[in-house]
């Protein structure tokens, strides 16, 4: 018999739980209707009771780690223009253990999107609304002559994206060759190669 209403929200918060446990110990590949279940000590059975295939599971799971991601402590975002982009991509980074366990789970979760064209999609979406978050700060730095003054603003966005995650990458598999130091400085390196020389003083 399917749980009623009021109960089904109550479980749902324990499906979430178990959910993330398995993402935390195993990463998507290991997201599993059997494990999740095994998780929360109940059966499959009730289990598909929410989630009646595993892309429906797989589709919260992206869900809850968006929202998980959304939800973590952030740095100050200290002034207009690059020193909010620095922040932004350093918060993006596997700088503490609780970033590379994150950053882990979405890099697992990517053969799955790329098979699936909803799952596709609906990663394509999150780049989007990532890129768009970072845009305004490149405007802004634009305005405060900290880019060029014909530098494109989404095109910059698009680039601090794919720095940064091509670096979350190297961190993930090579962490001796990319501790929280060089990250930082490689961040900074990258800011420092899109802002025009200071003209020589006379």
């Amino acid at each position: 018999m399917p749980p009623a209403p009021g109960d089904r929200e109550a479980r749902r918060d324990d499906v979430s739980r178990a959910v993330w446990q398995v993402l935390a110990d195993k990463g998507f590949g290991g997201l599993t209707l059997r494990a999740v279940a095994a998780a929360m000590g109940v059966s499959t059975g009730m289990l598909m009771h929410y989630f009646p295939t595993k892309r429906a599971l797989i589709a919260h799971a992206l869900d809850l780690l968006e929202k998980r991601t959304a939800e973590r402590p952030r740095r100050d975002r200290p002034a207009d223009g690059l020193a909010t982009v620095r922040a932004m991509l350093l918060d993006i980074l596997p700088l503490t253990e609780g970033d590379t366990a994150r950053n882990r789970i979405w890099v697992s979760s990517w053969d799955l999107a790329l098979a699936d064209d909803g799952l596709a999609t609906d990663q394509a979406d999150r780049y989007t609304r990532l890129r768009s978050t970072l845009r305004p700060h490149f405007e802004a730095a634009r305005g405060l002559g900290e880019v060029p003054a014909a530098a494109d603003p989404e095109q910059l966005a698009a680039t601090a994206v794919a720095f940064t995650h091509g670096l979350v990458v190297q961190a993930l598999f090579d962490p001796d060759r990319f501790p929280e130091d060089v990250q930082i400085a490689m961040v900074d390196d990258f800011l420092a190669s899109i802002t025009p020389p200071r003209p020589a003083r006379r």
